[in-house]
C-alpha cells in the first residue's frame, strides 16, 4: 500500500492514515461508478470514510455501504446527524439502514452558531439523545463538524466529544490552525480537517464546489490559481490527525496522493506566502462559509 495508518485519532483507539477520504457521491455516475472510486482510495491505504444523509439525498451513505461490503474492518467511517432541531433516533435509524452497518461515530453536522451549540447541550438534547444511541450500539463515538471557531473550541472543552471537524488548509481562519488544534491534541480530541482545497476555490475558477464564477466577474483578473500540491502540503504541514479529500475521480485522487507521498513540511516564510496566494485566489469568489466575519 502506498499510505500506511499511522495516526492516532485522538484518544478513540484508532489508527488512521494520513488522508481521509470525503464525500464522493454523484448522482450523474451512479453507486457502483461512486464505490469503485472509494475502493480506489481504500487500495492505497486510506482508512476514513466521511459520510452524510445530505450528501446528494443519501447517495453517499448508499454508496460507502457498497463501497465497504466485505472490507469494513479496519475502516472508520463518521456519518453525521444533519438537523439539529429533529430527533437523534430517527436521523441516525435511516443512515444506518443506507450504510447497511454501524458506523464508528455520528457526529452533529455544520453546528457552526454558538446558539446551535447550547440547544445541543441541553438538557434532553442531542448529545443526551446521541449518548443514549451510543449506549444502544448504533455508534462508538461522537462529535461535531464546524464552521466557527467558537464553537470548536465549546466542543473540544466539554469533554462530549471524541472528534471534532474543522477548516483546515491554505485560507482558513487562523484560531483553527493557531489555536483549536493544538487545543484539541492537549486534550486528546481527534481532529479530523477539511477546506483543503476551499471547497474547490483555491484551485478552480469557482465559487465553491464547481458552481461557475459569476458573469459580472472578469476571469482574467482573478489571481492565479494555487496548485494541488500547494493546498495538500499546507493541511499536512498544518498537522490534523486527518486531513479529508473530496476526492471524486482517480485523476483527482492521484494528484492528490503524489502530493502526500511527496510531502515536506513548509517552513515559516513558505507557510506565509502560500496563504498570501490563497487569500487572493479566493478573491471575487464569493462567501468564505467557513470563516466567521467577526474575531
Amino acid at each position: 500500500m502506498r499510505f500506511t495508518p499511522q495516526r492516532a485519532l485522538g484518544k478513540t483507539g484508532f489508527v488512521a492514515s494520513t488522508l481521509g477520504i470525503g464525500d464522493l457521491a454523484d448522482a450523474a455516475l451512479g453507486i457502483e461508478a461512486c464505490a469503485t472510486v472509494l475502493q480506489r482510495a481504500l487500495d492505497v491505504g486510506l482508512n476514513v470514510v466521511d459520510t452524510a444523509p445530505a450528501y446528494e439525498d443519501g447517495l453517499s451513505e448508499r454508496v460507502v455501504g457498497r463501497a465497504l461490503v466485505g472490507r469494513r474492518e479496519g475502516v472508520f467511517v463518521v456519518d453525521k446527524v444533519d438537523h439539529l432541531d429533529r430527533p437523534v433516533c430517527e436521523q441516525m435509524k435511516g443512515s444506518l439502514e443506507r450504510l447497511g452497518f454501524t458506523p464508528d461515530a455520528f457526529v452533529f453536522h455544520g453546528v457552526s452558531r454558538m446558539e446551535d451549540w447550547t440547544s445541543l447541550v441541553s438538557p434532553g438534547g442531542g448529545f443526551e439523545q446521541l449518548e443514549a444511541e451510543r449506549r444502544a450500539g448504533h455508534c462508538r463515538f461522537r462529535g461535531v463538524s464546524s464552521h466557527h471557531p467558537d464553537v470548536v473550541r465549546e466542543a473540544i472543552l466539554s469533554g462530549l466529544c471524541d472528534l471534532v471537524m474543522f477548516a483546515i488548509g491554505p485560507h482558513v481562519d487562523r484560531r483553527y490552525t493557531d489555536e483549536l488544534l493544538p487545543l484539541a491534541k492537549e486534550r486528546g480530541v481527534g481532529t479530523i480537517g477539511f477546506k483543503t482545497f476551499g471547497a474547490g476555490k483555491l484551485v478552480a475558477r469557482t465559487t465553491g464546489y464547481g458552481r461557475p464564477i459569476p458573469d459580472d466577474v472578469d476571469v482574467e483578473t482573478l489571481a492565479p490559481l494555487l496548485t494541488i500540491d500547494d493546498c495538500v502540503r499546507t493541511t499536512l504541514t498544518l498537522d490534523p490527525d486527518v486531513a479529508l479529500l473530496g476526492l471524486s475521480t482517480p485523476e483527482e485522487q492521484d494528484a492528490a496522493f503524489a502530493a502526500a507521498e511527496r510531502f515536506v513540511p513548509f517552513g515559516l516564510e513558505e507557510l506565509a506566502d502560500v496563504r498570501r496566494r490563497a487569500a487572493e485566489a479566493v478573491r471575487n469568489k464569493g462567501a468564505i462559509w467557513w470563516d466567521p466575519s467577526t474575531p
